[in-house]
This record gives C-alpha cells, structure tokens and sequence, in this order.
C-alpha cells in the first residue's frame, strides 16, 4: 500500500475528543487539500503523522510502512512544511539545507547534488548565500519546501504552509507545490482554510469538528457551486 493512508483515527485532549474515527487515503502523485476551518483538527492530524503526538487508535501507513510498527521507515518517506517556520534564522539557505542534508545521513557530492537540485526545483538558486533572517516570507516557504525534498520523499505534508503570505505569494507557493506533485509524482497532503488554494483536480478532504464530512475530487463535490459556497453549506464556516 502505497502514498498515504489513515484508517479510523481518533486523537484527545483530556475530555476534548480532536479527532473522530478519521479515515481517508491519498494515492501515489495525488495533491489532497485537507480543508477546514481553524480548530478542525488539522493540526493535531499532521502531529500524529509526524509521530509529534501518539495514539493507540487507528493506524497510519506512509508509502507501504506502518508509522507504529515501522515509524522510521515510516518518517524517512516524508518531507514536512510545518505551520512555523523552523528554519535556523543565523543560516544561510545553503547552510539550512547542508545541516538537514547531514541529519540524513548525507554528505559531500551527493549531498551537494540534491541540494542544488531542490534549490533549482524551487528557483532559489540565486538565494543560496543569503541568510534566512534576511528573506520574506515566500522566499523562506521555498527554503522550507526546498529543504523537504532532499532525502527524496515520497509523501510531502504541509500544514497550512501559506499563513501570512500575501495572495500573490500564496498563489506562487501553491502552483510550486502542485508541480511537484503532476511532474514528480509526489504525494502531497496541503493543509489549509482557504478554499482558493484548492484545484478543480485535486482530491478534496473536508474536516470539521475532528470529522471527515467529504472526501472527493473537488470538482465533484462542489458541482455548480463555488468551493467556498459548498464549504459554507456543508459547515457553516467561511473558507
């Protein structure tokens, strides 16, 4: 079994149930928009796909591994873009991705290969020297997206990656991701609450209360409406 699978997941916080027998899959090269309004639980999700929390129901299975049974297996097949930024600031881009790249267990060539190559994947190239501090906010996005690629993922994870940028950003960063996942074949889980981030073609998983209330292709779910106008009625949120 391969891409990304979730199969009746529940998570709580003392009495507060986060998440409720979720279940949902995310084939090989497919972009999943999981789209929901702050406090659906998308957060508490990518913590335990991560493996950040643990929980003894449900089960998670990345790229064929089983994130209890195998969890480094499990995390080696996945790049996260967290919701902050976790980028050493003093660092140049270089530096950032070097010390990841060694984190992996890679070095010399062939860690300046992949390197040079996510960079160029991400038209950071010319960045390369430049302190972290001194980027805004997209240019630090593509670091983090940049940085995620270089162990060779299969699953990318990113949770609400676009929070603060402006729309023009926003856009730029989305079609970025969104290649990598027609052209490269990845994997890609967006996390998000704005319904403009999302394609016509892209599966569609809809969470609210720490519930799946949808899971389709966008188009079909949302038919002749606008996304936010189907995302309104189906939960009583703007998006």
């Amino acid at each position: 079994m391969t891409g990304l699978h979730v199969e009746k997941l529940s998570y709580r916080y003392g009495a507060k149930q986060a998440l409720k027998q979720v279940s949902f899959g995310v084939s090989p090269g497919q972009f999943c928009a999981l789209l929901g309004p702050n406090g659906a639980g998308k957060s508490t999700l990518f913590s335990l796909l991560t493996r950040l929390f643990t929980t003894p129901d449900g089960q998670i299975t990345i790229a064929g591994h089983d994130l209890r049974r195998e969890p480094r297996k499990a995390l080696a097949k996945i790049g996260v873009v967290f919701q902050q930024s976790t980028l050493d600031l003093d660092l140049t881009v270089h530096r950032n991705l070097t010390y990841f790249a060694a984190l992996h267990g890679l070095s010399g060539r062939e860690a300046a290969k992949r390197i040079d190559a996510a960079l160029d994947r991400l038209n950071m190239s010319e960045r390369r020297h430049e302190r972290a501090r001194d980027l805004n906010g997209g240019h630090r996005r593509r670091t983090e997206i940049a940085r995620c690629l270089i162990h060779d993922p299969a699953v990318l994870l990113l949770d609400e990656p676009t929070v603060g940028l402006d729309a023009a950003t926003r856009r730029a960063i989305t079609d970025h991701v969104h290649d990598l996942s027609e052209n490269d074949g990845l994997t890609v889980l967006w996390a998000t609450h704005l319904a403009d981030e999302v394609r016509d073609t892209d599966q569609l998983v809809v969470l609210h209360h720490g519930e799946i209330l949808a899971n389709n292709s966008c188009a079909a779910l949302r038919g002749n409406q606008a996304l936010a106008d189907f995302f309104l009625d189906l939960t009583g949120a703007e998006a």
